[in-house]
């Protein structure tokens, strides 16, 4: 086939953007039409990095150079899944790339966790980012006791914007809504819980050295000891990484003076129960585990000791699953597509012209660069099926908007996005931060304006 060829991208995260840029790099001949079901692109690098971590946002400067090669276009505002169907975006491409990630939390699976004040920590991490899905939830931050659940680096990432000092987080592009109940908080103490040990703990290095400099607050470490598994486990010259952050425990567990100062306290080796309360969460039953199995492989098994901690507010974060595609095979278990380097897979086959990238085809692991070398894997599949692929003749968007439009959906562009965002920076810049996102998409597509489709 010497004509175009079609290729849509479902999802606008860094695995998303990384296909699109393997793809327009490898062959002249492809095009790339990106669907994001918001107006603003950008995945979790916009939604869920946090605001005082804003060197890691920087990647989208290379996203939008990215949505700047020939080749590629945009189109948020458009859900797959609802406003348009797989099915029909296989009709119309050659080749359809899933890139949509994993936005389900996974439960405790507890009593009580349908409690008010029990909240998965994706929610406050979307509503203090000023996602449209979560800019109205409230979190009563009159609780002087919180607990997380969880040892990696959401975990940290709430526990941090709980405990720093509200004025080091004005000049951020933390969410005004969110700011303003930040600086009423009433938290005092933020129990960290995690079901294995120190060296098992799922926290970067630096994640975890600066929850220990948060001004006017102090990290405290339960006491430990590590049994030989453990020791076996640090001992290992690829797990860099566990070394450091039991470093970094073993400075938390020296006796700090704790007057006057919020508190950051790491728990190990603690599986929640069951959560009670009556008018809101009071409290959480815990029972104390210990580690079994060979080094690398070790699991939590529950003793007959339980504890008790009184805390008003409860964070859930362990971890994510990837939510069921219409259409699509989807292994419950996982939370993913199944897979063979990248090309989805039902009862064994492949299904031809549908491929998949991210935490959808691998889980909610890794941080945004892992999605590069993830994607790439998948785009190699893609073009090694082209010549069976590029048969037969496909038009992309232009068989599709059409009935986008008569659906009552207004697509938005690249450049719609461009106004949105220069609105936002502007915004930013009259209050003395780096921007002030839109968090209703009904004021997104307001600014947006003529910036359709």
């Amino acid at each position: 086939m010497t004509g175009p060829i079609h290729i849509a991208i479902v999802g606008s995260g860094p695995s998303g953007f990384y296909a699109a840029e393997a793809l327009l790099r490898a062959d002249p001949r492809l095009r790339v039409d990106m669907f994001e079901r918001l107006p603003t692109p950008f995945g979790l690098v916009r939604s869920g990095v946090a605001p005082d971590h804003p060197k890691l946002k920087e990647v989208c400067r290379v996203f939008e150079q990215i949505a700047g090669l020939e080749g590629f276009r945009y189109f948020g505002n458009l859900a797959v899944g609802e406003a348009l169907s797989v099915d029909e975006l296989r009709a119309a491409y050659h080749a359809v790339v899933l890139a949509c990630g994993a936005s389900i939390d996974r439960k405790m699976g507890i009593p009580g966790e349908a409690l008010p004040n029990v909240h998965a920590a994706t929610e406050f991490v979307g509503w203090y980012n000023g996602h449209p899905d979560f800019r109205d939830l409230t979190f009563d931050l009159s609780q002087e006791t919180v607990a997380i659940v969880g040892h990696g680096n959401v975990a940290a990432d709430v526990a941090r914007i709980l405990a720093k000092p509200v004025d080091e987080l004005r000049h951020t592009d933390i969410a005004a809504h969110a700011l303003e109940v930040l600086a009423a908080s009433r938290v005092r103490e933020i129990e960290i819980i995690g079901r294995r040990g120190p060296a098992q703990a799922k926290f970067t290095p630096r994640e975890l050295r600066e929850l220990g400099e948060i001004d006017g607050c102090v990290a405290v470490s339960e006491a430990f000891e590590l049994d030989p598994t453990c020791r076996a486990e640090l001992a290992d010259r690829g797990n860099v990484n566990a070394v450091k952050n039991v470093e970094s425990f073993q400075r938390f567990a020296v006796h700090a003076e704790l007057s006057g100062k919020r508190v950051l306290r790491f728990r190990f080796c603690l599986s929640p129960r069951r959560l009670f309360g009556t008018a809101h969460v009071e409290g959480m039953t815990m029972v104390r585990n210990r580690l079994v199995g060979p080094a690398f492989a070790q699991t939590a098994e529950p003793t007959e000791v339980t504890e008790t901690l009184a805390c008003g507010l409860v964070f859930k974060s362990i971890g994510y699953r990837g939510q069921p595609v219409v259409g699509l095979p989807y292994a419950a278990e996982s939370g993913t597509v199944p897979h063979d380097e990248g090309r989805v897979v039902e009862r064994g086959c492949a299904v031809a012209g549908v491929y998949v990238t991210g935490w959808l085809k691998r889980g909610a692991t890794g941080i945004i660069g892992t999605n590069r070398a993830d994607s790439i894997e998948t785009v190699r599949s893609l073009l090694a099926d082209l010549p069976a692929l590029s048969a037969g003749g496909k038009s992309g968007a232009e068989a599709l908007l059409p009935a986008v439009r008569a659906r009552g959906v207004a697509p938005v562009s690249l450049d719609g996005w461009h106004r949105l965002d220069a609105a936002e920076m502007e915004r930013g810049r009259v209050a003395g931060k780096p921007r002030e996102k839109f968090t209703r998409v009904a004021e997104m597509l307001a600014v947006v304006g003529e910036g359709l489709a």
